[in-house]
């Protein structure tokens, strides 16, 4: 009877459904069909990604927020120093900041600024990443992301509305198809 419960919970916890998309009434609530873990939205379906903001990791005393983009397209990497994958896609998401499109991080999961101040540096990271020590913004902003599900990438268009969600360690050039599809918008 137990594993029945357990069973129908996590089920009940991964339905999809119609309404599943309208929760947040009209902001971002990630549904991933059938288990997707690399998702795009039509136009027509977008959700805005809205209150993404926090503490600077870099520069003390400062704020980054995603509202300081507006009218433009920005990819938001979910990151970790302590995750091995964010070790291979960190340059990545450089390169695609070096080539124009604005980046922001948002460094999840850690106990002090230390280590994922290190990390950038020894990276030579230079795009803004969001200290969210304890996931707060992270949760609160990417309504129906798993916690666990770090490193994800998500590109917003710009009217900060989520045009792809990867729910999966992404290249440079995963991300293109989708910047340029934007870049046309």
């Amino acid at each position: 009877m137990k594993r029945l419960l357990v069973l129908l919970l996590l089920l009940s916890g991964c339905t999809v459904g119609k309404d599943a998309a309208q929760i947040g009434a009209g902001d971002f609530y990630l549904v991933a069909p059938g288990g997707q873990v690399k998702i795009r939205y039509a136009a027509s379906e977008r959700k805005e990604l809205k209150g993404l903001e926090g503490e600077s990791l870099m520069s003390d005393g400062q704020t980054v927020r995603l509202s300081d983009y507006a009218g433009k397209p920005v990819v938001i990497n979910i990151w970790g120093a302590w995750c091995g994958p964010c070790r291979t896609e960190a340059p990545e998401m450089q390169k695609i900041f070096d080539a124009g499109t604005q980046v922001i991080g948002v460094d999840v999961k850690e106990t002090s600024k230390d280590h994922p101040r290190d990390f950038m540096r020894d990276r030579s990271l230079t795009y803004p990443s969001i200290y969210d020590a304890s996931s707060r913004s992270f949760i609160n902003v990417f309504k129906g992301v798993p916690a666990n599900t770090v490193p994800s990438t998500f590109v917003v268009d710009k009217d900060h509305r989520v045009a792809a969600a990867f729910l999966v360690p992404v290249l440079a050039s995963d991300l293109q198809s989708v910047l340029d599809e934007l870049a046309k918008e």
